[in-house]
């Protein structure tokens, strides 16, 4: 909402705009009247929108037309003002102010105007008979107030109306020639009464209603559709089903609100001149003047210093989790390709593409499983936490939980280095970048990650590729993700972000005796002196394994540097290939201060792999149980 309001008054001479001002300023009529009226300045505190409002005077005696579209191009709304018992001032407003006013502003984004008639103690009829054609004629007209200065009347009504239309405008949410809302208006509110259907059935349920009522200010029929932030009474609920059954046949079922019922309620508060219900609800989910969500709304600030990185904390994880529920209609712990459209509804634009189901796990079918949708949100928040901040803003993250902003839902990590000094860590997600020749079996170790064996990988299209894999691990019974990032194998260009990570994985393909080499001089350029903990992987060992065209062996190689022997691995299996590196490469990345010889223990790795194996079956079996419980 905006920060201020600005006021302009015009009108012929004579018709009282001056007087307007200074009887609302000194709450009495003038026994002298200036030419022009100071520019004053309302208070918020004591302004019903708790907005400091502007109100500028203007004379034609002292200004020049000059200043006169000065003044018009600052304002945020005009008062015409015009006598009710001069007929001439009358027609001035169209033949003179509305076109000059109009002439002088932008066509697509014109001011609010309002029709001010002054002197109305003076007669005993009303002027609106003549006005009522004007207003149907001028969509940028608001309303029209009668008042007279010299008894006060409506005074304070007049420049309420006048900040109501800038702060509350009737012209981006309702069209007076089809006597509807606009499309704008309506995608905003279909949006967020799919953010307010908390189990996605399609109505609005009296908890639901209540639920939207305390946290968007909604409705209250009973009381004129005046605004509460209450939650509504039984028959409050009961009446405002019956307004809806009254109107239309279809806006109330199973004793709740449709969204055809939800969007006529709106509807009527604007034809009633209660639009202000409506503009609340609508800022409330984050909607800016335009109908467009704000910037603030969106991307709240967040710093995040140097070597720390970011994570979901558990309200949002179990809010993300809230969310997959709702979607996951048939129950099968998975997002079919219409549960996952219909859970991006409220978005503006799809963001997860089809590299996104082979950057996490899916099912057989290859849908986006539970874990791996927990995945690909842990993925955003680590690699991009503006855009994860986006995402749960659409969601009505910060309504839903009643948090300022989408910020409540991110954890910032220590510096790295105190990890280090410590010798622990509180993180959940680890990065580890992968790197070796082209043809070395990266890919194919980043897609074993997510559980998928030789076979399955023949199915993924080349253009649907990822160079990430993100999934869980269980170490020491602690639930930990894992980022796998491919590093492209250009060995000139390797760029910091290419090395910055927890662990590294050298990858060489067996049976390739040219592939060891690029691991051995990627190794000695950029980790010989790093803290940085390295594995080198044995791929394709399925495969006969060739004598590798380099001065040391991978197996002497490893021990003049003092790393782990190279790790066997293959994804040509039957079924889903062994994470028991990818344990191993976690729990490297936790315990980065551990010494080689600590790692070669057999006892450490068995303790790590033990307790992953049981957390994993304990944490899948919780699940279901939960699951079925919901």
């Amino acid at each position: 909402m905006r920060k201020d309001v600005r006021i302009l008054l015009v009108g012929e001479p004579k018709v009282g705009k001056t007087s307007l001002i200074m009887s609302l300023v000194s709450e009495e009529f003038p026994d002298e009247v200036p030419l022009r009226a100071e520019e004053i300045t309302i208070p918020a505190d004591v302004t019903p929108e708790r907005v400091p409002t502007h109100i500028v005077d203007y004379s034609e005696a002292e200004q020049s037309d000059e200043q006169l579209y000065q003044e018009i191009s600052k304002a945020n709304v005009i008062c015409i003002v015009y006598s009710v018992n001069n007929k001439k001032s009358i027609e001035k407003v169209t033949s003179h102010w509305i076109p000059l006013i109009n002439e002088r502003t932008d066509k697509d984004s014109r001011l609010p105007l309002i029709l001010v008639g002054n002197k109305s103690d003076l007669v005993e009829h009303s002027s609106m008979e003549t006005i009522l054609p004007i207003m149907n004629q001028y969509s940028e007209i608001e309303t029209c107030v009668e008042c007279s200065a010299k008894n006060l009347k409506n005074i304070s009504e007049l420049f309420y109306y006048a900040q109501k239309a800038v702060l509350h405008p009737t012209g981006p949410l309702y069209s007076p020639e089809d006597k509807e809302m606009k499309p704008s208006c309506i995608k905003a509110l279909t949006r967020i009464f799919k953010i307010s259907d908390l189990d996605n059935d399609g109505i609005l349920n009296d908890n639901e209603l209540n639920f939207f009522q305390v946290r968007a200010v909604f409705f209250s029929c009973l009381h004129k559709l005046t605004c509460f932030n209450i939650p509504l009474a039984p028959q409050a609920l009961e009446d405002v089903k019956n307004v809806v059954r009254k109107n239309m046949s279809d806006g109330v079922k199973d004793n709740g609100l449709t969204l055809k019922g939800f969007l006529f309620l709106h509807t009527l508060f604007i034809q009633r001149g209660r639009h202000e219900t409506t503009w609340t609800v609508l800022r409330r989910f984050g909607y800016d003047d335009d109908l467009e969500l704000t910037q603030e709304y969106l991307f709240p600030l967040l710093k995040i210093p140097p070597d720390c990185t970011t994570e979901l904390n558990h309200n949002a994880y179990l809010f993300l989790q809230s969310v997959f529920d709702k979607h996951d209609k048939d129950r099968d712990c998975a997002l079919s390709p219409d549960e996952l459209k219909d859970l991006f509804k409220v978005f503006p634009y799809m963001p997860w593409g089809p590299d996104v189901n082979n950057t996490v796990c899916t099912n057989e079918q290859g849908w986006i499983t539970y874990q791996g949708y927990l995945s690909q949100w842990t993925l955003t928040t680590y690699l991009d936490v503006q855009r994860c901040l986006e995402y749960l803003g659409y969601l009505g993250y910060s309504i839903i939980q009643e948090q300022e902003s989408q910020t409540a839902a991110v954890t910032i990590t220590r510096n790295k280095r105190i990890d280090l000094q410590k010798k622990q860590t509180q993180r959940s997600v680890f990065r580890c970048n992968v790197l070796g020749a082209r043809g070395s079996g990266k890919s194919g170790f980043l897609q074993a990650f997510l559980g998928r064996n030789l076979a399955r990988q023949k199915r993924i299209r080349e253009d649907h590729m990822s160079y990430y894999a993100m999934s869980t691990t269980y170490v020491y019974g602690q639930e930990k993700y894992l980022l796998l990032h491919e590093v492209l194998p250009d060995f000139e260009f390797l760029s910091e972000a290419d090395l910055a990570c927890d662990v590294v994985c050298l990858v060489y393909d067996i049976s390739n005796p040219r592939s060891f080499e690029y691991c051995a001089k990627v190794y000695k350029k950029h980790f010989l002196d790093s803290k940085t903990p390295c594995v080198i992987i044995a791929a394709k060992s399925d495969l006969h394994e060739a004598r590798q065209y380099y001065s040391l062996s991978p197996l002497d190689f490893c021990r003049k540097h003092k790393l782990h022997p190279p790790q066997m691995f293959t994804c040509n299996t039957d079924e889903a290939p062994s994470k028991d590196i990818c344990t191993k490469l976690t729990t490297m990345a936790m315990y980065p201060h551990m010494t080689q010889a600590d790692l070669k223990n057999s006892t450490f790795w068995l303790r790590a792999s033990v307790g992953a194996t049981v957390f994993a079956v304990l944490g899948f079996a919780m699940y279901k149980a939960l699951l079925k419980q919901r």
